[in-house]
């Protein structure tokens, strides 16, 4: 039997036995029916090249030295792999809440609703997420960081899934209190639901949050055996104190000195301060003498009961692997809020500051961040990222895709976006100052391969916004056509932003016009070339290599453009 490639020719009791066997094999990990989770999506792109279309109608622009937001309205798996030729390994931050699969009718499958009773709706809601996480773990930067909530229902699931995406990765998983009374089930109320965190191994890539209210502390320790001197010898050592602030510390003290007091005074002002109680017993610091210069800036001084003391104002903390505040509340701080913003009857909107924190957590220093979230549901993501933008200044850039399913794209999605950035007026009467940015708005399609006229057409222009998106340049400079008698259709495009400019040639004919056209552009170009051979292009553009960055075009967008253009 080991030697047996072909089943058709095996026996039936041979089949029998092969059958027993495997099930007695052991298995570690997840498996599904693939043959039973194949997507309508696949047979809609094949042959194709998915593009994005914009909707014109629907652009906002506040201010133009910001980075430009992107809306995608479509299938969530057709505008991943648009991204991933304008975004490959350019992601900072990926959030997303995608659908629970809690048997209920909130997400579709193959245009199908899965209820409980499909015996085949794990395997279905694993082979939907895998598809989607393989396109998504490509976007991700080398430091990149894949956040994904979900509840009890697939968490083990997910758990699995994860492990075998992202085996070099950390996975750890939080526990959010996202509904404090409950969901009142037969056994448990459920209160919480859980937040996958995926990020490269070793280095530090959850930041520390800064404290609202700081609560000092002692920096001496006291109350046990172990708080004494003797239990940690290099803990005790003088502080040194002047005009009320910590300047500097004294070395370890030799076992043979102990101070009378725990407030000793210098004839030049300074104070020497030891980790003495009330009652003379030698107790000591919490930090040893090699470790204390680390928090210099978080110590201060205060008399309490005439005795000058050390306390540690703790002014960042690490996030906990369980939340707990009440902005958490998704009744409070998602559907009521949302419904102040637009009315609404949409399901389940999560808690803006969830959200907000999520993000927070690991992209807090970085102030030109880019996120994305491919379930992007009521627009929760594009708000939180737009309340940071807000909050300190930054010019982080959100990606939101979603599906027009039941409108949520046109009707909950867009106008709360546009409404935070524009501000409005609250269910209560209140006017709500926006928050500013822009946003450009489109739609997913495809070009065929055949090389007819529309085809072509279809591909120059969308292959243009696809690299506009890239390199988030949308301005245009300039839009030069092939000169008469030639061939029809455009010679080479520009588009600018504050910091560069963005040139495509179509036509290599014309490339000694548009270096003379680069030549005189003030800041860097990133220029593109379109060519049926491949050429690279770098002997003609030498005389140019201090100006230019010379880029590829996505091999996706080029297998296309060979194929309708010879």
């Amino acid at each position: 039997m080991m030697g047996k490639n072909n089943y058709q020719d095996w026996t039936k009791e041979d089949l029998i036995q092969e059958i027993k066997r495997l099930k007695k094999r052991k298995k570690y990990g997840l498996v599904w029916d693939e043959e039973k989770t194949k997507e309508r999506f696949e047979a809609d792109a094949e042959g194709k090249l998915p593009v994005l279309v914009e909707d014109k109608k629907k652009e906002i622009i506040t201010d133009a030295d910001k980075p430009v937001n992107i809306l995608i309205e479509g299938d969530n798996y057709h505008a991943l792999s648009v991204l991933n030729y304008t975004h490959p390994k350019s992601i900072d931050v990926i959030y997303i809440d995608p659908p629970y699969n809690t048997g209920a009718k909130d997400w579709k499958y193959n245009n199908d609703y899965v209820d409980y009773e499909d015996s085949y709706r794990h395997s279905k809601w694993i082979s939907f997420m895998d598809k989607r996480l393989r396109l998504a773990k490509n976007l991700l930067k080398k430091n990149g960081v894949l956040i994904c909530t979900i509840d009890e229902n697939e968490h083990a699931a997910l758990g699995l899934l994860l492990q075998e995406l992202f085996p070099n990765r950390e996975i750890v998983c939080i526990t959010i209190v996202h509904n404090p009374g409950g969901i009142q089930g037969k056994n448990f109320s459920y209160c919480h639901e859980y937040a996958y965190f995926i990020y490269p191994t070793g280095g530090e890539y959850i930041s520390k949050v800064r404290r609202e209210d700081i609560d000092p502390t002692p920096l001496r320790d006291w109350g046990k055996e172990s708080s004494k001197r003797e239990s940690a010898q290099n803990c005790f050592y003088s502080i040194y104190v002047k005009d009320g602030n910590v300047i500097g510390f004294g070395q370890v003290c030799p076992n043979d000195f102990h101070p009378t007091k725990p407030n000793i005074f210098r004839k030049d002002g300074i104070i020497e301060i030891y980790p003495l109680d009330r009652n003379g017993i030698e107790r000591k610091w919490r930090f040893s003498r090699q470790s204390i210069e680390s928090i210099k800036d978080e110590l201060v001084c205060q008399m309490i009961k005439n005795e000058l003391v050390i306390l540690r104002e703790k002014k960042d903390y690490r996030w906990k692997t369980v939340w707990t505040d009440g902005k958490y509340n998704a009744n409070v701080y998602g559907t009521q809020l949302l419904n102040c913003i637009i009315e609404t009857k949409f399901p389940f909107p999560k808690s803006l500051y969830a959200v907000k924190d999520c993000i927070k957590a690991v992209i807090h220093p970085k102030e030109n961040a880019v996120i994305l979230d491919f379930f992007s549901g009521s627009g929760t993501t594009g708000h939180a990222v737009l309340e940071l933008n807000k909050e300190d200044g930054g010019n982080r850039q959100f990606i939101l895709c979603t599906n027009n399913e039941n409108n949520i794209c046109t009707d909950v999605c867009y106008p709360r976006v546009q409404k935070v950035i524009k501000g409005y007026k609250n269910s209560k009467g209140d006017e709500i100052d926006g928050l500013g940015g822009n946003l450009k708005y489109f739609k997913t399609a495809f070009v065929g391969s055949e090389p007819t006229h529309r085809n072509k057409k279809m591909l120059t222009d969308k292959s243009v916004e696809m690299l506009c998106i890239k390199e988030n340049t949308f301005e245009e400079v300039l839009n030069k056509p092939v000169p008469a008698g030639f061939k029809q259709g455009k010679a080479f495009r520009v588009f600018k932003n504050k910091e560069k400019y963005l040139a495509i040639l179509f036509d290599e004919m014309q490339i000694d016009v548009f270096k003379k056209e680069v030549s005189t552009l003030k800041l860097p170009v990133s220029v593109y070339v379109f060519s049926l051979e491949g050429d690279d292009f770098r002997e003609e553009f030498e005389d140019l290599k201090n100006k230019i960055t010379l880029c590829s075009i996505p091999e996706a967008i080029l297998k296309v453009y060979r194929r309708i253009f010879r």
